[in-house]
């Protein structure tokens, strides 16, 4: 994790705002890497560190006893391992939240940590600050992917069977034929400005498509919009 150097900036969906603290669950194995996070949120006003956890079991319990807003979640811990974790976590009653911290580039689980109900996917070598940015963007309700996550979703989907080159790419059932636009630049990880300027309309009406898609697909945020594009034959990683 780097103190300086901030990483572009990734899109949120949309956001609600928080009015009290933001109660973190810190989820790493790594001491240090707890420390740092801790020691920064204790600078800020809006973050409060409530828990910290070495495995994933553990970080599941805590988050139920405190009633955590957002986990920090490490993929790779013994025991319970954090796609598990986060499972648990997102499928509990608890509403959190879990926004995966890990080094992406030694870790082959980013589709597995998305499908267990992950709303955000940062690397440890993001700056500080931006990590803090990304909980509090997450917290609001969007969700995020550091610069990059896209593109790795991509190179993990072209390692699966690939489809017939005869199959239909129709999308999903039940959208209208501008959502399916929509949702196919999403899964080609635009932006909302960039898939307003694609389509020539104005960004509140690109928002508003995919806020109908969130709905109608009962999708839990754009990280999950993008695994449906793949998953339905709108976006190829050809």
């Amino acid at each position: 994790m780097s103190p300086a150097t901030p990483a572009p900036p990734a899109t949120p969906t949309s956001g609600t705002g928080h009015t009290s603290p933001i109660r973190v669950v810190l989820a790493d194995d790594q001491p240090l890497v707890r420390t740092a996070l801790r020691m920064v949120i204790a600078d800020t006003s809006d973050l409060l560190v409530v828990g910290e956890a070495a495995d994933g079991a553990e970080a599941v319990r805590l988050t139920e006893e405190t009633g955590a807003d957002i986990v920090l979640m490490d993929l790779r811990m013994p025991g319970t391992d954090g796609i598990e974790a986060t499972r648990r976590v997102t499928a509990g009653p608890s509403g959190a939240r879990v926004v995966v911290l890990t080094t992406f580039d030694d870790d082959e689980h980013l589709y597995g940590a998305l499908h267990a109900g992950a709303s955000g996917f940062l690397v440890k070598d993001m700056a500080l600050d931006d990590i803090l940015a990304a909980v509090r963007i997450v917290a609001s309700g969007d969700a995020l992917l550091a610069p990059g996550v896209t593109r790795r979703l991509i190179e993990d989907f072209a390692g699966r069977p690939r489809r017939p080159a005869t199959a239909p790419r129709r999308g999903p059932a039940g959208v209208t034929d501008r959502e399916r636009e929509v949702l196919t630049l999403v899964g080609r990880g635009l932006s909302n400005t960039e898939i307003a300027q694609e389509l020539h309309l104005s960004v509140a009406t690109a928002k508003t498509y995919l806020t109908r898609l969130l709905s109608k697909l009962g999708a839990r945020d754009r990280v999950h919009l993008v695994i449906l594009a793949y998953e339905t034959g709108l976006v190829s990683a050809d």
